[in-house]
């Protein structure tokens, strides 16, 4: 097993077991899954291909597919967000891994290949890297996928408009759609571990600070609400009328991007968009604005502007890049960019991950029980979005009430008085 990965050092096994054990404390529902999966084993004689952050989070959600029986191999989806000791830890635990921190982008694209050669029967996906793959240049293997989930808004968008066109050809669960996924990862683990990468990485103080968030989504909601927490001045800059309206009764200012370049000390994109910060925002910054990203794809912060416009770029901390622009004024880039809380930390939080990843071991148990499904999208059963939610209360010692059969066909019918 280990000879057939690629990875950076399979001595880094141990400190990556470690970082697996710590967050599996605190993944209830998917120690719950986990313990069912092992019993029935839904699994069996499936190969699967995980493309995810491949992180503690991300190994033990692998870990618990490989207990059911499952053939497991990961691939990263993003190369800044890779943990080399987390990855050598699941090849140490019998799952095969092509990925490792800093890879080039032929790299990246050919730890994608070596991943699919594996040939696998259903896959999970991130933002849409083993689908487009799959069919651009891998349409061998549409005969042999039966199926996957993705965990992201903007992988979601593509395989909509894939399915639109007629292009998906294979069914895939919109696992990011599911009300245990957005209401929780999108929020509250976006907007925690948001700030605490940017936290982490800058040593400075929020409070007082003008911040702006470009997305009032899930996402930037989450984001927005952390930066109030910190006791930041918010900016919201959005497109979509409704979102801004409900921004604006939220207590957050509302302008376009450009009225805001002049006026904040940190931009934060969470958009799934390209080119939302370029070179006429960057000109009107302020002398040491920050600035990260929460989508994605690092295309939000336009960096070949940015390169035009600067005189001298030079690395001055950890994660960090300075920007000094012809104008004079200095800028900084965080993480190069790319999505800030898992290239420049540990991601969502492993609470707020066990419902997602959760939902994601549910979803694909799911296509392999109902298989034949119609190629295209498909939302996660409420059944199955409910099974999580309970499985989280309990966890918590929590209990809800439930309604009687009375109650039921009361909702059920119109003509009740």
């Amino acid at each position: 097993m280990k000879e057939s990965s690629t990875i950076r050092d399979i001595g880094l096994a141990a400190e990556g077991q470690r970082k697996i054990d710590w967050i599996s404390q605190y993944m209830p529902v998917l120690n719950t899954l986990r313990t069912q999966f092992e019993e029935v084993r839904p699994f069996a004689g499936k190969k699967i291909v995980i493309c995810l952050h491949l992180e503690a989070k991300t190994a033990y959600l692998a870990l618990t597919v490989q207990a059911g029986g499952g053939e497991v191999a990961v691939v990263a989806s993003n190369p800044l967000s890779t943990q080399d000791d987390v990855v050598a830890a699941l090849v140490n635990n019998g799952v095969r891994a092509y990925a490792w921190y800093g890879a080039t982008l032929e790299e990246y694209k050919m730890h994608i290949n070596k991943a699919l050669d594996f040939e696998p029967d259903y896959i999970i996906d991130d933002g849409g890297d083993l689908v487009s793959t799959i069919h651009s240049s891998r349409r061998e293997l549409l005969q042999i996928v039966k199926g996957g989930a993705e965990e992201t808004t903007t992988g979601i968008l593509r395989l909509k408009a894939m399915a639109r066109e007629g292009e998906l050809g294979f069914p895939m669960m919109a696992v990011n759609d599911a009300r245990c996924k957005y209401l929780f990862d999108n929020r509250y683990g976006t907007g925690q571990s948001v700030w605490d990468a940017i936290l982490r990485t800058t040593n400075l103080v929020v409070a007082g600070k003008t911040v702006c968030i470009a997305g009032y989504g899930w996402c930037g909601k989450g984001v927005a609400l952390r930066a109030r927490g910190l006791g930041a001045r918010i900016i919201i800059c959005e497109v979509d009328p409704v979102k801004a309206n409900e921004a604006w009764m939220d207590g957050y200012d509302v302008m376009p991007m450009k009225a805001a370049a002049s006026q904040a000390d940190y931009f934060i994109t969470v958009t799934g968009n390209k080119n939302i910060i370029t070179k006429e925002h960057f000109l009107l910054m302020k002398n040491g604005a920050i600035m990260a990203n929460a989508g994605h794809f690092d295309v939000e912060i336009s960096k070949p502007d940015l390169e035009s416009l600067a005189v001298n770029k030079r690395r001055v901390r950890h994660n960090t890049d300075e920007y000094t622009l012809k104008t004079g004024q200095k800028i900084f880039l965080l993480a190069e960019g790319r999505l800030v809380n898992l290239a420049a930390g540990d991601g969502h939080p492993a609470e707020v991950m066990d419902m997602s990843f959760a939902l994601q071991a549910l979803a694909l148990e799911y296509l392999v029980k109902n298989p034949g499904s119609n190629n295209g999208v498909h939302n996660v059963p409420e059944s199955l979005d409910n099974k999580v939610a309970l499985m989280k209360l309990h966890s918590l010692g929590l209990n809800i009430d439930t309604l009687d059969a009375e109650q039921k066909e009361y909702l059920a019918g119109w003509a009740n008085d």
